[in-house]
């Protein structure tokens, strides 16, 4: 028999029946209990995105190779915070960075002891690809003032936003277990949450790491993190194990939920219960496969429009294609997102951003 499905969205949401469709398969799986959907589902390898799967089994598959990817806000204080000249001081965040006590960055993000979870040093400081990115944004408006007084925002205000993961380490676990087990359960739970435990620490340590390189180059002092959600992880709640796979804890938690490179994101004050998972959306949520995306923009945007967005906001990516499969178009409409959230009781609106300057990947031959 299998599990129940909920699926968080209103009618006006942009729900693939793909992604409903992996949801009862995953609802199907030995020792299931319950599936939530949120209103950014869409689907994924295997499994839905934008999905908490509550088990009595614990599937590796259902986290991802991603594990500990998540979004962290940093407040930043800019003296005179020019656009067009704060694009061209962006750092090189495809350049890996080293452990070392000297560099500035390494020695705030790291702290006294300079550890590096599993010992794992590739791609230390750097976003990776796909939908990661580090976003210098201004706070737009603020919905709830005594909320957002308390993590110290304020409108005109200025953040770093971080989405990124645990690069290569995340995804060396998964192929560690599937590689012998495929998509069945852990063999042993206790092992693979010991090295996923791993995995959500270094994405931690590397947004700190992104937020600081980006803060120094921009000639701002780093600050700590006022909110850093994992939204790729499991958790053992209630005599169970739940799965996130592009769900946001919600259990009374600050999550930042991103838009796109050319829509606001929010900052939301999350209360999701049982039947939601405890969680809430992370982002706007795909609305075309990055294939579709890219035949699609191709025929509809320039390069130039796409480096450029509609809330004026500038877009550092040397690579085409991935301007093109991440273009504003090819996701949901974060407001939907955003209203079906509230309307479900999962969340409270606290703050809007804007973006100001978005780093996808470094763009070498653009003299900027």
């Amino acid at each position: 028999m299998s599990a129940s499905v909920s699926v968080f969205a209103s009618p006006n949401s942009w729900i693939e029946s793909g992604a409903v469709d992996q949801c009862h398969q995953v609802a199907a799986l030995d020792g299931m209990l319950h599936v939530a959907g949120m209103p950014d589902l869409h689907p994924g390898k295997g499994a839905p995105i934008g999905a908490a799967m509550r088990s009595t089994v614990l599937y590796p598959f259902l986290v991802g190779s991603d594990i500990g990817c998540g979004i962290a806000v940093f407040p930043i204080a800019l003296k005179r915070p020019a656009p067009e000249k704060l694009v061209a001081r962006f750092p090189d965040l495809d350049v890996p960075l080293e452990p070392d006590p000297d560099d500035p960055a390494w020695a705030f993000a790291a702290g006294p002891d300079g550890t590096v979870p599993a010992g794992h040093t590739e791609g230390l400081g750097t976003v990776g690809r796909g939908n990661h990115f580090v976003e210098l944004a201004r706070v737009q408006s603020i919905v709830d003032s005594p909320h957002a007084l308390r993590l110290g925002l304020d409108t005109g205000a200025h953040v770093l936003i971080v989405h990124s993961g645990s690069r290569g380490l995340g995804e060396r676990i998964l192929r560690a277990h599937t590689e012998v087990h495929g998509a069945g359960p852990a063999e042993d739970p206790a092992a693979y949450l010991a090295a996923h435990d791993d995995a959500v620490r270094w994405g931690s340590l590397n947004r700190r790491l992104l937020a600081a390189r980006a803060a120094l180059a921009l000639g701002a002092d780093p600050a700590e993190p006022i909110i850093d959600q994992c939204h790729n992880l499991v958790e053992v709640r209630d005599g169970a194990y739940l799965h996130r796979k592009g769900a946001a804890p919600g259990d009374g938690r600050d999550v930042l939920i991103a838009g796109t490179r050319g829509t606001p994101s929010y900052v939301v004050a999350a209360h999701a219960g049982a039947q939601a998972g405890h969680s809430v959306a992370h982002g706007a949520g795909r609305k075309m496969s990055r294939a579709d995306a890219l035949r699609r923009g191709r025929a509809k945007h320039t390069v130039e429009e796409l480096r450029r967005t509609p809330v004026g906001s500038y877009v550092v990516c040397g690579d085409r294609q991935l301007l093109f499969e991440e273009a504003p178009t090819a996701y949901k409409r974060i407001e939907q997102v955003i209203a079906d959230l509230v309307a479900h009781d999962l969340a409270t609106p606290v703050a809007v951003t804007v973006p100001v300057v978005t780093y996808k990947t470094a763009d070498r031959g653009r003299r900027r």
